[in-house]
């Protein structure tokens, strides 16, 4: 049984740009008006699932109620905690310690921030909430409302990318990636679109 599995990154938050990791921003006018060009008037979906945090959950409900769709939170797809960096923009990020976030990107696994999630666990966390959505939604189409993060961990999840190129899939904001699982099999079926395809 195939399950299609879209995923959408939330719009900007108030604030703009930074590690937000779970700090519990909202999203900004502009993030809004992002999320709902993305989606438009389609709604191919049979279920919404969402993180818990408002910049991804508040657009789900908006969505779900619209469209009569059932909804459910996971807290399983909450971004990953960036401990020390939590907040912080990436100019600040580098002010406090030039080339910080260059060791990141080059190996996101040991170059951490003190107080992060280590992203074994963060995988481990996504990788859980996504088998269970393949278990219980057999033959839908389900839409998943997130973050950069949780994207790249469930990329790397169903393609079996090592997790220390993780961050080298860019996830725009507002952007659409899909999936299909065909009896445990994932294939990418688009990355990056800004308009959903049904």
């Amino acid at each position: 049984m195939s399950v299609t599995l879209d995923l959408m990154r939330h719009g900007e938050p108030v604030g703009g740009r930074r590690y937000r990791g779970q700090i519990d921003d909202p999203l900004s006018e502009k993030g809004w008006t992002q999320m709902r060009a993305a989606v438009g008037n389609a709604a191919p979906w049979s279920r919404i699932v969402t993180s818990p945090l408002l910049r991804a959950r508040a657009f789900a409900e908006m969505l779900a109620a619209t469209h009569g769709l059932p909804l459910t939170l996971d807290e399983r797809l909450m971004e990953v905690g960036f401990g020390q960096w939590e907040g912080k923009s990436a100019a600040e990020i580098e002010q406090a310690a030039p080339g910080t976030l260059a060791r990141f990107k080059a190996d996101p696994v040991h170059a951490r921030p003190a107080g992060a999630e280590p992203l074994a666990d963060f995988h481990a966390r996504v990788a859980a909430g996504l088998e269970d959505l393949l278990a219980h939604h057999a033959g839908q189409h389900v839409l998943l409302v997130g973050h950069a993060g949780v994207i790249r961990m469930a990329l790397a999840w169903a393609l079996h990318i090592p997790l220390e190129h993780a961050y080298g899939i860019e996830v725009a904001t507002a952007s659409l990636t899909r999936l299909r699982f065909d009896d445990g099999r994932a294939s990418l079926v688009f990355h990056g679109s800004t308009r959903v395809d049904p």
